[in-house]
């Protein structure tokens, strides 16, 4: 499968970055955010969902969980931060259900602490630390995820 890499000088960098990967996408998408505390997870969701028209203020789920919002165009998106979750079992009152809609987006940051809980990804997008930037390599783990990447070229 695909896979793309991309430095990014800093923070604004990062959210240009998402606002970006926002205008490849044309369908719904899975995309499970990887990285350490601080590297830009949360920075590139918020931008990415604002690019998409999410016309009220995106909230950081690190406490929530999930926060659900609806595109401009009226598609379904969803933020998750699983930090926080032990056991993937914590998962099953939070309604995953409405995360495999095909038409949804679905930003979920710390995935590997839900696993087998969450619909399969599309995307894996790891943000690292690079010098004074930060690093971001996609990988395109489905059909779709091929197709968004090719469209951010």
């Amino acid at each position: 499968m695909t896979e793309q890499h991309w430095e990014l000088a800093d923070e604004d960098a990062t959210r240009a970055f998402g606002a970006q990967f926002a205008h490849a996408l044309n369908s719904g998408l899975v995309i499970y955010l990887r990285g350490e505390l601080g590297a830009g997870k949360t920075s590139f969701a918020r931008a990415l969902l604002t690019a998409l028209g999410v016309g009220e203020r995106i909230k950081s789920p690190t406490y929530s969980l999930v926060e659900g919002y609806q595109s401009k165009d009226g598609r379904p998106a969803w933020h998750l931060d699983l930090y926080r979750i032990a056991d993937p079992g914590e998962l099953e009152w939070l309604g995953l259900d409405a995360l495999s809609d095909p038409e949804a987006v679905v930003l979920v940051e710390w995935p590997e602490r839900g696993k087998g809980a969450l619909p399969t990804p599309d995307v894996e997008a790891h943000l690292s630390y690079s010098g004074g930037g930060r690093h971001a390599r996609l990988q395109a783990k489905t059909p779709r995820g091929e197709q968004a990447l090719a469209r951010l070229d």
